[in-house]
């Protein structure tokens, strides 16, 4: 099989399609893809230089949904049916995965980062891992009519929050404060309101925070006009007014900046919970201690396992997680011109690069 995809050949340099071989080998799927996410994962890669595991030239993405059309042996019974390929592809079967550790599998597979990924019209991957998707022709299924390509960011920014989120136990009537609602905290604001939780955000984006008001966002905090101390306050009187004590505070770092990851760590009270979702190469001087003082917890978040996918697929054709104010899709030939715009700020909802012509 001829794919064609856009290579990213050097940084900040025009990606250039061409065309590879593609074909799967045992237990590889051939994955026609329907639609691919921009993430800023994406964005480090392309504009800062984040070293990417295979070498350049490469084809970036890792948020991709689309039909298997061809399998390798083992993975016959795939072909024909719609997926969701996940951002993190344990292997499976190393002392990792088999300790449930499968997001440091060190034999795991990260379209766009170890193999070609999904700015291209097919991908290879392993099909250890992919998620079902059920007939989306179905309205019972899929009552509110989501298309396959805008399920492609389930891939990441939203199965991200849902890991970082199940890991930290939040359950009815804790505090979840997500500090950045871009993309990844925005959709986990909707997954913690699904749970039953108090939902706070911050951000430096007014217009973010107001799109989130009706999709379960209570407390909404403006980084731009307030200073910490207000924001600290502010998240301290909402808890109180809601009676939830220090140890039912869940907060998660999405923003992937200094500034932020001061500002989650700053939050933290006795016995809180820090999840860390958001990534950057920066580095930011904090006073660990408080971790022991508090007896906090802070923890990372890679990705998230497979297993979860499926009920993440539930969660979003239900309609407890809506995507579509918060996703729009775009040509795959538009690859250069929107990594500029949503590298500028200049995008409110997160792109979905569509293949223009399947084969």
């Amino acid at each position: 099989m001829k794919i064609r995809g856009w290579m990213m050949e050097q940084v900040a340099a025009p990606m250039r399609l061409a065309e590879y071989a593609g074909t799967p080998g045992a237990g590889e799927v051939l994955v026609r893809v329907a639609g691919c996410g921009v993430c800023h994962t994406d964005l480090g890669f392309f504009f800062d230089g984040v070293p990417t595991r295979h070498a350049l030239p490469l084809v970036l993405g890792h948020e991709v949904s689309g039909t298997v059309v061809e399998a390798g042996a083992g993975a016959e019974d795939w072909v024909g049916r719609d997926v969701v390929v996940p951002a993190v592809i344990p292997c499976g079967a190393c002392p990792a995965c088999e300790s449930g550790r499968g997001a440091i599998c060190p034999r795991q597979i990260f379209p766009g980062n170890d193999v070609h990924g999904g700015f291209a019209s097919h991908v290879v991957v392993p099909a250890v891992g992919l998620c079902a998707v059920p007939d989306l022709a179905d309205p019972v299924r899929n009552p509110h009519g989501l298309s396959l390509a805008l399920l492609s960011v389930i891939a990441d920014a939203v199965s991200t929050p849902f890991q970082a989120i199940a890991r930290s136990q939040l359950g009815p009537g804790d505090l979840a404060v997500f500090v950045g609602v871009g993309g990844v905290g925005g959709f986990g604001v909707q997954i913690a309101r699904a749970r039953g939780a108090a939902v706070a955000g911050i951000d430096v984006d007014a217009a973010r925070l107001a799109a989130l008001a009706p999709h379960g966002l209570e407390l909404a905090l403006d980084a731009a006009a307030l200073d910490f101390k207000q924001i600290r306050a502010a998240v301290g009187g909402f808890a109180a007014e809601r009676d939830v004590a220090t140890w039912r505070w869940r907060i998660f770092e999405c923003s992937g900046t200094p500034a932020g990851q001061a500002t989650a760590f700053g939050l933290l009270r006795h016995g809180a919970y820090l999840g860390v979702v958001g990534y950057t190469p920066r580095k930011v001087e904090l006073r660990l201690s408080n971790l022991m003082a508090l007896d906090a917890t802070a923890q990372g978040n890679w990705g998230c396992l497979p297993a979860h996918y499926p009920a993440i697929v539930e969660l979003v054709l239900r309609g407890d997680v809506v995507l579509g104010p918060f996703v729009e899709t775009r040509p795959l030939a538009t690859i250069n011109e929107t990594f500029h715009e949503l590298h500028a700020g200049g995008l409110g909802r997160r792109p979905v690069l569509v293949p223009e012509s399947p084969a």
